[in-house]
């Protein structure tokens, strides 16, 4: 078909659509022309109204290219020049959006070194892509030339058409239809293809791993096992035992059904309450009483949250002190031959006893972080009226968790072994008191009566014993008059036993009516056998220490002449029963082995010593504490002529320590003054070194490592028994 063909069609469409743009005309309702009208804008009343002048006046309006988000005087510090120098200011230039092409210029170096990496020859690329591009430009001139003419109608197009009309009319060959046909496409060919010019093809990239893939097995090397040992304080036990009859359990039901109808009522009564502004219903006794018991057990919950965010809040404010505590370890101690040091922790102190004397130091044998204070005074020229014990907890230095009040000033304090909560506290004028604090702390449990069942002194030392053989709590106590008794609690009373009579060394004084008396002596300090309850040793005023046995309260077994002055403190080796130390205000420390009248090393310590302790971790250290505030640790596996550590800990002048107390578990002592102070501290690793085992004694555990060093040691310093030599040597040198 002939393009002039396709023209007409083309021009009846207009003309339709001319037409029909006439007959839309012609066919408006009124309601579009109401549409079409000017719509009228309403003025509101509020409008300001300018006159002609302000409204013909001219604002201007000029755009300013500064920028108003640009920092002026901008300076930098130069640790070069150790000064501040002024920054160069930056353009008012700012990029609202930027968007990096990938065109590049053909004559271009980097263009040029991409057509070389693609294999072309720039040259000859860039010549044969200018004549492409000028044969293009040729074409599109050729292409719009044409589109003009086709776009101008013109008479003579109308006369070629009416020619064209009468020539289809005429019959037409097929073969003519063919050629014409083929005309007619070759002429649209030549008008609308572009030439194309081909383009040397450069060398193909090569693509990795298409079609190119081959497994390759490798071997990699597994990462070293390594095994972290960590040493934790364990969960504290307990044993429970309980006889779950079916009455028991009933009667626990009943308890359980009348509690929760208690609860119903008091929730009622408070939804009358609400309803009724006045109540008129009379209360019961026994509704008082159930609501008391709720109140006391709301009150006991409020307290243990209260203790909880305590201990929370101080564990935060003494966050570093907590993390030397488990975890401070002295470096220094590497390159510091048979030296320590005391890394000094936390602080205790209660207001009320500020400038009380810690009497008694002990720790809780159940509970590692607790430990017992008793509150009162060791210069008699300077008496208190009251005492206590405190009961402190390393998770709170800054209260006490239990506080037990008395009377008057107590000396001494002991804790249970078995009940961690029962302590027995001895005062100044004699009488002994049990608290139970897991009760109450307010009220004591058992007291001795203060007129004929007591002391006729001061207690200086209290003990616990092994329960009897029915099962009854028992103590020990000594007292200035000589006594040592022995408390059994009873279910309702305490009763008493005068186990042993204190007299002093001299013969019997002529008294009334021709009767000879014994001097009384007096007792400061008592230590039990560890593995046989019935021995004992008493120190004395007059610094004699008696060994004796709970079976004879008429003598004693044996008598140390081991002071000039009084015996402060004795204290059993953990590992060797057999040797115990002992101290005194001569400014002498002294260890003892079982029936030798002679010590074993003899210590100077330059002032009055107030304690001295064997270590639970270690058979030869053992520390002491005297009045110039120093506390001295020995061992004797390192230096048996003195200490490896002395430091003080308080001031000189102003304070002294009184009681020392070593933890059982954790590597920390604790140290008390006159002044109502409790200072706690970490020795360092040279303080506590460790036995180590040889290869034939890696199946020995501590305990008997630390028991041969003990008997290496004294091999060295015991005095054989006999001079010469036995009869059988004798017989066969001769």
């Amino acid at each position: 078909m002939s393009p002039n063909v396709t023209k007409k069609v083309s021009n009846q469409k207009i003309g339709s659509k001319k037409n029909y743009g006439r007959n839309a005309e012609t066919s408006e309702t009124p309601d579009i022309e109401d549409m079409r009208k000017v719509k009228q804008l309403v003025k509101p009343d509020n409008q300001l109204k300018l006159s002609e002048s302000d409204l013909k006046e001219i604002i201007n309006k000029a755009l300013v290219t500064t920028n108003p988000q640009k920092q002026s005087n901008l300076v930098e510090y130069s640790y070069n020049e150790g000064k501040y120098i002024f920054v160069s200011q930056s353009t008012n230039l700012v990029v609202a959006y930027k968007h990096d092409g990938s065109l590049i210029h053909i004559d271009s170096d980097e263009a040029s070194d991409q057509l070389k990496e693609m294999g072309y020859d720039p040259d000859e690329y860039r010549a044969q892509a200018r004549e492409t591009i000028e044969e293009e430009g040729i074409i599109e001139e050729t292409k719009t030339e044409l589109e003009t003419k086709k776009d101008t109608p013109s008479d003579e197009n109308d006369k070629v058409d009416a020619e064209d009309d009468e020539e289809e009319a005429a019959p037409i060959s097929k073969d003519n239809e063919e050629e014409d046909h083929a005309d007619g496409e070759e002429d649209e060919a030549e008008g609308e293809r572009p030439v194309k010019t081909e383009i040397p093809k450069g060398r193909k990239k090569k693509l990795t791993n298409q079609f190119n893939f081959c497994e390759r097995a490798t071997l990699t090397i597994n990462a070293p096992v390594r095994s972290q040992e960590v040493q934790t304080v364990p969960p504290p036990r307990a044993n429970f035992s309980g006889c779950a009859l079916q009455w028991v359990i009933y009667d626990a039901y009943q308890k359980d059904f009348e509690k929760q109808e208690a609860e119903k009522e008091i929730e009622r009564e408070k939804r009358e309450k609400e309803k009724s502004v006045i109540s008129l219903r009379p209360k019961t006794t026994k509704k008082k009483l159930d609501k008391t018991q709720m109140t006391e057990a709301v009150k006991l919950r409020i307290a243990e949250s209260w203790k909880v965010l305590e201990r929370m809040i101080n564990q935060n404010t003494f966050y570093e002190i907590s993390y030397d505590y488990r975890y401070w370890e002295d470096p220094a101690d590497e390159f510091r031959e048979e030296e320590g040091t005391l890394l000094p922790l936390w602080k205790f102190s209660f207001d009320k006893f500020k400038k009380y004397t810690i009497t008694d130091i002990e720790w809780n044998p159940f509970y590692n972080d607790l430990f017992a204070v008793s509150y009162g005074f060791l210069d008699f020229v300077k008496p208190t009226k009251d005492g206590g014990v405190c009961v402190y907890t390393l998770k709170n230095p800054s209260y006490p968790d239990y506080i037990c009040l008395t009377h008057t000033a107590a000396m001494c304090v002991s804790t249970h072994p078995v009940y961690p909560y029962m302590m027995a506290v001895g005062l100044v004028d004699g009488c002994v008191l049990v608290f139970n604090i897991q009760k109450s702390c307010k009220q004591y449990e058992y007291r001795s009566n203060s007129v004929s069942n007591k002391h006729q002194g001061i207690v200086w030392q209290v003990k616990w014993a092994p329960d009897m053989p029915d099962g009854e709590l028992n103590f020990y106590s000594i007292g200035s008059d000589g006594k040592v008794n022995n408390w059994v609690l009873m279910q309702n009373e305490m009763t008493y036993t005068t186990v042993f009579n204190l007299y002093f060394p001299m013969d019997p004084v002529s008294g009334p009516d021709g009767m000879s008396l014994k001097i009384r002596g007096s007792a400061r300090c008592v230590a039990f056998h560890p593995k046989d309850p019935l021995i004992y040793l008493v120190g004395t005023e007059y610094g004699t220490i008696y060994e004796c046995c709970t079976a004879y309260s008429s003598m004693f077994l044996f008598e140390y002449n081991a002071h000039h002055m009084p015996v402060n403190r004795i204290d059993f080796n953990r590992y060797n029963c057999n040797i115990f130390v002992s101290c005194s205000a001569d400014w002498r420390i002294k260890i003892w082995e079982h029936k030798r009248e002679e010590p074993l090393f003899v210590f100077d310590a330059g002032s009055s010593v107030c304690d001295v302790k064997w270590a639970p971790y270690s058979s030869t250290v053992f520390a002491a504490v005297t009045s110039t505030g120093k506390v001295l640790v020995f061992d004797l596996d390192i230096n048996k002529y003195k200490a490896i550590c002395e430091q003080a800990v308080v001031p000189k002048k102003r304070n002294k320590l009184t009681r020392l107390s070593f933890n059982n578990k954790i590597p920390v002592i604790i140290v008390g003054d006159d002044k109502g102070s409790v200072i706690s501290l970490k020795l360092s690793p040279n303080l506590r070194v460790m036995c180590k085992p040889t290869k034939k004694q890696q199946h020995l555990d501590q305990s008997v490592l630390q028991c041969m060093k003990m008997d290496k040691l004294l091999a060295l310093v015991r005095e054989p028994e006999t001079e010469s030599p036995p009869q059988e040597t004798t017989a066969t040198e001769e």
